[in-house]
């Protein structure tokens, strides 16, 4: 059964940081496009930033309001996730939901292209 466990969530201060974590088990990732989504109260789902790999090259995305401010990662072995995000701003206040799914490069901030759908993490952001 694949799994997809979001932790690191929590509420900060305008101006701070937080790391999110995603777990994957169940299947094998390796091969897999993976990424964040989050959702504002009242709001659509937003693509936040993904990564994948192919031909031997990683490959990272981010959404224009998270450049510059954020960076996802991945282990080793391509089991865990990371969001590093810093400067946090009020309005990145949301719940964040890890996702998974063979994603080409064409579809990677589009929330349907994604199989796998972590529970969340909420994120608060106080000003």
């Amino acid at each position: 059964q694949v799994q997809l466990l979001e932790s690191g969530g929590g509420l900060v201060q305008a101006g701070g940081s937080l790391r999110l974590s995603c777990a994957a088990s169940g299947r094998t990732f390796s091969s897999y496009t993976m990424g964040w989504f989050r959702q504002a109260p009242g709001k659509e789902h937003e693509f936040v930033a993904a990564i994948r790999w192919s031909g031997g090259t990683t490959y990272t995305y981010y959404a224009d309001s998270m450049k510059g401010r954020s960076t996802i990662s991945r282990d080793n072995a391509k089991t865990t996730m990371y969001l590093q995000m810093n400067t946090l701003k009020p309005e990145d206040t949301a719940v964040y939901y890890c996702v998974a799914g063979p994603v080409p490069h064409s579809a990677v901030t589009t929330r349907r292209s994604y199989d796998y759908w972590g529970q969340g993490t909420q994120v608060t952001v106080s000003s």
